[in-house]
């Protein structure tokens, strides 16, 4: 199933493995110098749908002021309340093993699992996470939300490329095969 849709993970963490303080700022990532948009534009291009968690679609509503960003891209949150859809998104609380297959059934690019850490849990649990592009920000924020929540096993990757982006380091990984 090599022409298969993947399910990706490109985000931003701290040093400390990070990706928003308590409070959910981002103004420490913010801060760091950067070349270009770090493949975010390409990364684009290889995806048409993303999901997200609920607190993550929030964020996202208030830090762009109403305006989605993602409009040409089909959107799922993932919330306990799954009857309030958007214009933008719609809202479920499938299950995620159903879920996946269901869109990995249809034609079309890779899918973008945005965040949160715990929807991220969620998909790592059911072992269904193909990808991760990472920038390692040279920040340590102490104490936040955490990339990865704690799994009950270990799941393997294999390290595809490291690439610099101004002060980030972009880690590539990909899901070794199960034999």
């Amino acid at each position: 199933m090599e022409d298969q849709r993947k399910l990706v993970c490109y985000i931003a963490a701290s040093l400390d493995g990070y990706i928003a303080t308590e409070d959910d700022s981002l103004d420490w990532l913010f801060k760091v110098e950067m070349d270009g948009d770090a493949g975010y534009a390409e990364f684009m291009e290889t995806i048409d749908t993303v999901v997200m968690g609920r607190r993550t679609y929030e964020w996202v509503m208030e830090m762009e002021k109403g305006k989605f960003p993602y409009e040409d891209k089909e959107c799922y949150v993932f919330s306990s309340r799954p009857n309030e859809n958007s214009m933008h998104a719609i809202f479920t609380n499938e299950d995620i093993p159903s879920f996946v297959k269901r869109l990995r059934k249809r034609q079309g690019k890779n899918i973008w699992v945005i965040g949160g850490s715990f929807l991220l849990q969620a998909f790592l649990h059911e072992d269904l996470m193909d990808e991760f592009i990472i920038s390692i920000a040279p920040t340590l924020i102490g104490r936040g939300i955490p990339l990865f929540q704690e799994l009950e096993k270990e799941i393997e990757y294999e390290l595809k490329s490291v690439e610099q982006s101004g002060q980030f380091a972009q880690l590539h990984l990909v899901r070794k095969p199960v034999i």
